[in-house]
Order: structure tokens, then sequence, then C-alpha cells
């Protein structure tokens, strides 16, 4: 190709093109973990200000009147990466990063203290939180007595276990 001049002109950077950008990769969100931690703010008061609406029928002087009832919304992380602008995997990300993991982390114990307190004390589906935060009621469906061990199971006393141990 050539230009006005006459001269050649390659546009052809062989396998170094990408060298030809003035910046790798795109810029992160948060110059300072501070910055991710007010915006993370932002987001808990917008929690707090914008629960959910439950519309209920009562009966005010012998008349049904319908209700607002407002109903404690879930956090989630979901949620706030919505708010954030960003995905769960970039969040997951800044777990790692210099200087921001311990902000993640709160924000992480935020989350999770206000879904479980929520859920206690019974603002919140308490099945679907306990789920979430990978809680779980252990039952012994093995055993009558509690001691999980499987009904036809041998018991061996300590004994005859140290007598097998030191075989």
């Amino acid at each position: 190709m050539e230009d006005s001049a006459g001269e050649k002109k390659s546009y052809n950077n062989g396998n170094q093109f990408w060298k030809a950008r003035s910046t790798h990769g795109r810029k992160t969100m948060w110059e300072s973990p501070e910055q991710l931690l007010d915006a993370c703010q932002q987001w808990f008061q917008w929690v707090e200000d914008n629960p959910l609406t439950e519309y209920k029928v009562a009966q005010f002087q012998g008349q049904p009147v319908e209700m607002e009832v407002p109903k404690m919304r879930a956090m989630t992380i979901g949620g706030l990466c919505i708010f954030l602008g960003m995905t769960q995997e970039t969040w997951r990300t800044y777990r790692d990063k210099d200087g921001f993991s311990a902000i993640v982390s709160e924000v992480d114990q935020v989350i999770y203290n206000q879904k479980f307190v929520g859920a206690s004390a019974d603002l919140l589906n308490s099945n679907i939180i306990a789920r979430d935060l990978g809680l779980a009621d252990k039952k012994d469906h093995a055993s009558s007595d509690g001691s999980m061990t499987p009904k036809d199971a041998v018991v061996i006393g300590k004994d005859v276990q140290d007598i097998l141990d030191n075989l």
C-alpha cells in the first residue's frame, strides 16, 4: 500500500500487533480499597432503603383495605455485583488482590450476617437462607441411638481395637 507521497506503508505489525495498544487489559473499577468499600456501603444503604413490598388485605371499619407491608430484602453477592456493575467472577478476583481482600472479606461477612440474623428473626425464609449459607440440620438416619453407627455394624471394644492396631 502507498501513501499520498508514493511511499510504501505497512499496516502489518507482524505477530506483535498487541503492542500497539496504549494499555493492556481493562482498567480496574476501583483505584483503592476505600473506593470499593464506599461503593459497597452505598449498596448496603440501598438495600435498607428499598425493602421488598408485600400486599395484604385487612379489614378496617368493616371494609377490606389493601396494605403495603415492607419486607426485609436479603443481601446477596449477586445483588451487590449487579449494583457495582461487575460479575461475580470479578468479585472473586478482588478477594486475592492486594489491599482489597480485607474489604471483600468484610463485605462477605456483612452479607452472611444480614441473612443469618434476618432468617433467625423470621424476617427471611429460614430454609432458603440456610441452604444459601451452607447450613444444614444434620440428622442421624442410620441408627436409633444417635451414635451414627449403622444398625447392623459390629462395635469393637477399645481393648480389641488396640490389639488390632498393634498387629
